[in-house]
């Protein structure tokens, strides 16, 4: 099963795009293990002294990506003024993160896998948050 499958089974599906909120759903998934990933990867790092900026964005990043994902998969009598600004706040939250792992990605090779992950993550709210209006 996957988020596709279980968007798509919903007895009473959102008005939302569904394209666009699968793909917001599975980035922010997949951004929220990436980024506990690098932070980790960060704590392993000779250098994790100078990475504390980069563990905590993306710690953060993680958090609000999870917290993101479960409010846009649930489909029951969605609230556009409440889902508007939690995925923006998601698209705020992955920029931060990519644009500091962008500063590491050079040296670490998780950090720039991180930033990847944050951009498209970003990309996938954005476009989330403009269908909403």
């Amino acid at each position: 099963m996957t988020v596709r499958d279980i968007v798509a089974t919903h007895p009473r599906p959102t008005d939302v795009d569904r394209d666009l909120l699968v793909r917001c759903v599975e980035e922010c998934i997949d951004c929220a293990a990436v980024c506990t990933g690098c932070s980790d990867g960060c704590l392993g790092e000779p250098d994790a002294g100078e990475l504390v900026r980069c563990i905590r964005l993306c710690l953060d990043c993680a958090d609000v990506c999870s917290a993101t994902a479960r409010v846009v998969l649930r489909q029951t009598e969605a609230e556009h003024a409440v889902l508007r600004p939690v995925v923006e706040a998601c698209a705020a939250a992955c920029r931060a993160s990519g644009d500091e792992c962008a500063r590491h990605a050079g040296h670490h090779e998780h950090c720039r896998v991180c930033e990847q992950s944050c951009r498209r993550c970003e990309a996938a709210c954005d476009a989330l948050a403009a269908s909403l209006g």
